[in-house]
């Protein structure tokens, strides 16, 4: 199969998204399939590599350094010369348009739907604006052959739609994210962690917020914060004296890796993230977490490895809490659990399901 994939927002310091094309596209063309990526840059730019050829189209700077395609004359001459079997699109508006092309010229279709619109949205501009997604939701299910999500809480979104739903978790590097080999057992200071973008629709402020509430029971906590992004100023400012140690942007997977594992608890307390890759990252270094208890990380976890609460920050409080007593009344125990539930999820088993998604779409489409 030719297998095209195409995203907005990623950059050099992208996350989730960006390191979920990265993973499957390497195994796309590791399984020996051809594969061409296309992505937004300062200039029009095309570069080989042994994953792929990579198509930088010239986009429009946006919020958070990343950028974003307005003009799709250059998309669309990339797509041409690649002659696609089929396309694996992950953005739902400037880019959405390769869809109707794809049905066009018989080239399969793929909607990778990475985040969820409707509540992220609704969350981040303070007014509801479902109704509005839902109306745009409905017009992309007839644009795409398939709709790939990550978890239920992400499938919700196309409810009411004619979506063709497929459902494909995402993966973990289990190579790099491991126990490390000497840990100390959980002392009288509770070390807390949070890694992710500094942007407000994935509540690192809930994390600092929870923190501040422990402190202020007199719990002895200490938080620190991997990961950058547009709010980390403001966020600074909420942390005011709370102790919370931020990071900026972590270079390299092997220190965040190092920063898991040094850790008691890892934070993911978003309620609208779609999935969690942060969550099986902590968890594959043997590191418990707690979530909020509503939103895609939830359904990672089980109570062997995790406890959850509202999304507010006394309730995550109280889930630290628990979850500290029982990391000092068992600590092998715990992180043991916490590998074992991350190795449910693998990049290969992934790659696998969506290569199969390819394969039907594409057989549809010839």
């Amino acid at each position: 199969m030719r297998i095209a994939q195409l995203a907005n927002f990623v950059g050099p310091t992208s996350g989730g998204m960006r390191r979920a094309i990265d993973q499957l596209g390497q195994r796309y063309v590791a399984a020996g399939h051809e594969r061409l990526l296309i992505i937004p840059g300062p200039e029009d730019r095309v570069t080989e590599s042994p994953a792929g050829i990579v198509a930088q189209v010239r986009g429009v700077r946006v919020t958070g350094g990343y950028r974003i395609i307005l003009a799709m004359r250059g998309v669309l001459t990339a797509l041409e010369q690649f002659a696609p079997t089929s396309v694996e699109v992950s953005d739902k508006w400037t880019l959405a348009g390769v869809g109707p092309w794809a049905r066009r010229r018989g080239v399969g279709s793929i909607l990778f739907s990475h985040e969820r619109l409707d509540d992220m949205a609704s969350d981040f501009l303070r007014f509801g604006v479902r109704p509005l997604v839902h109306v745009r939701n409905r017009a992309l299910a007839k644009d795409f052959d398939r709709v790939v999500v990550t978890t239920s809480y992400s499938a919700g979104e196309w409810a009411g739609t004619s979506a063709r739903l497929v459902t494909v978790p995402l993966g973990v590097d289990l190579e790099t994210f491991q126990p490390p080999a000497e840990r100390s057992d959980p002392g009288p200071v509770i070390r807390l962690i949070h890694a992710g973008r500094m942007s407000r629709e994935k509540y690192p402020q809930l994390a600092i917020a929870a923190t501040a509430e422990l402190r202020r029971r007199g719990a002895p906590v200490e938080l620190t914060v991997a990961g950058t992004g547009p709010h980390l100023a403001w966020l600074r400012e909420q942390a005011e004296d709370a102790p919370v140690r931020f990071l900026g942007y972590v270079d390299g997977r092997d220190e965040l890796a190092r920063l898991y594992g040094a850790a008691d608890i890892s934070l993911s307390v978003a309620p609208t993230e779609t999935f969690g890759l942060a969550v099986l990252e902590a968890l594959a270094c043997g590191t418990p977490v707690v979530t909020a208890d509503q939103g895609g990380a939830r359904e990672l976890v089980d109570s062997s490895c995790a406890d959850w609460g509202a999304p507010r920050a006394s309730a995550l409080a109280d889930a630290v809490e628990r979850l500290h007593v029982r990391l000092v009344a068992d600590p092998y125990a715990l992180r043991q659990a916490a590998r074992r539930r991350a190795e449910l999820y693998s990049w290969d088993t992934s790659a696998q399901r969506m290569l199969g998604v390819h394969a039907e779409v594409s057989a549809a489409g010839a």
